[in-house]
């Protein structure tokens, strides 16, 4: 039985510089971004008194999924014993934990006083998702630490099934939780179903294995390390049930709304005569994010390429993310139905009270705070793989196929 090699990454220094440097810019930037919207108000988005979440909201939602789903990779290896996959392990606890951390400080600079953040860490109401979240995000983290740390130091090897299978059941209750969030409110009439939990956890399977397959070919295609066809045809046929069980969950969500006849002006809202929240749930979510990557996944001759097989899992990505901006974005603007049966005369801005269409078009600032939240999840990612012992030497098939039952170097 071989050996699993970890190495470095050796990214020539001018390369692995420069990467830092773009990574630390668009940290910045949206680092001033959140400043700028801090202390001019959240007027300067385009974020209403109906539409309180908005785009940075979609990418922190989107990161938490996708860190979940990372670490999702080392529990196939771990908790089912699959041993082809126990080389990626080290990669997708540092990927898992980096993009939480990427998530979480969005979620914190989107808030309209991420001042009192001590606030809402020391007083607590255990009748709010929103407290429960608290505990399932940082424990997510020192989870996951404790998870590298067993795959990484010999003394710490036996503990790895244990503390892997513990990682596992907590990754799927914060993805539970997160889907909780929006599953718990019964105020807003595309939420208030409890699908919604089961599809954050499928959802987070299929995007977070969609940005560890990238992070995973950029980094061995920087350093020149081989990837055999059995490893790239086990992650993309992985890649295509997730996506697949996303599209089924889609359709299952929507023809429970569509059963009851009270959610059929709702649906009628996201599926039809929504504009762009129409358009993006069919373009973006299953169009892009769905039935494209389907069909260069099983594509006899696309589905054999790596170029390929990557333009797939950025086009999931996108998907989620689009995902994301029809259920956080679109079912808020939705109008609330105030009285039941009873015409409400609109007052105030579009949609804040009354039965019009909130408006929302996300500003610049949103945007580039996002991004900064992406730039801290890859940055976490590039500088532990540079520093620490992440990347195995080779997945080519010879290393992979007979890796079962061979101990971590």
């Amino acid at each position: 039985m071989k050996r699993i090699v970890y190495r470095e990454w050796r990214l020539e220094p001018a390369r692995y510089w420069g990467l830092l440097a773009i990574l630390l810019s668009v940290i910045a930037i949206g680092g001033m971004a959140a400043l700028y919207m801090e202390h001019e108000g959240h007027w300067v988005t385009g974020m209403t008194n109906s539409v309180v979440w908005g785009v940075p909201h979609v990418f922190a939602v989107f990161l938490i999924l996708a860190a979940s789903g990372a670490l999702n990779v080392a529990s196939i290896g771990t908790v089912f014993d699959n041993a082809a996959y126990k080389p990626l392990g080290r990669l997708s606890g540092l990927l898992a934990a980096g993009l939480l951390v990427g998530g979480l400080l969005v979620l914190v600079l989107d808030l309209g006083r991420p001042d009192r953040l001590q606030v809402a860490m020391t007083t607590y109401n255990f009748s709010s998702i929103f407290a429960w979240n608290i505990f399932l995000y940082s424990g997510f983290l020192a989870v996951t630490i404790a998870y590298l740390w067993t795959m990484a130091e010999r003394k710490g090897n036996k503990f790895m099934k244990p503390v892997g299978t513990f990682a596992f059941l907590w990754r799927l209750a914060l993805t539970t939780g997160t889907g909780s969030i929006f599953g718990f409110l019964v105020g807003r009439e595309a939420y208030d179903t409890a699908i919604l939990a089961p599809m954050f956890v499928v959802m987070s399977f299929a995007y977070g294995l969609a940005v560890y397959m990238l992070v995973l070919f950029y980094s061995f295609d920087a350093d020149d390390r081989p990837i055999g066809p059995v490893m790239l045809k086990r992650l993309k046929n992985l890649l295509g049930l997730f996506v697949s069980a996303v599209l089924y969950f889609t359709l299952v969500y929507h023809l429970t709304k569509l059963y009851g006849a009270k959610n059929l002006d709702v649906e009628t809202f996201i599926l039809v005569t929504g504009g762009i929240y129409t358009a993006i749930f069919w373009v973006g979510w299953v169009l892009i994010g769905g039935l494209v990557p389907l069909g260069i996944i099983y594509h006899p001759v696309l589905g054999q390429e790596r170029n390929w097989i990557a333009a797939a899992a950025g086009l999931v990505i996108a998907g989620g993310l689009a995902a994301m901006y029809v259920v956080i974005i679109g079912s808020q603007a939705y109008p609330l139905e105030m009285f039941p049966g009873k015409t409400v005369l609109e007052f105030g801005a579009p949609g804040d009270v009354g039965g019009a269409v909130a408006p929302y078009s996300p500003s610049f600032p949103e945007i580039l705070l996002g991004f900064g939240g992406v730039g801290v999840g890859l940055l976490i990612t590039a500088v532990g793989i540079r520093v620490l012992q992440f990347l195995p030497e080779s997945l080519t098939d010879r290393d992979v196929a007979p890796a079962a039952g061979a101990a971590s170097a």
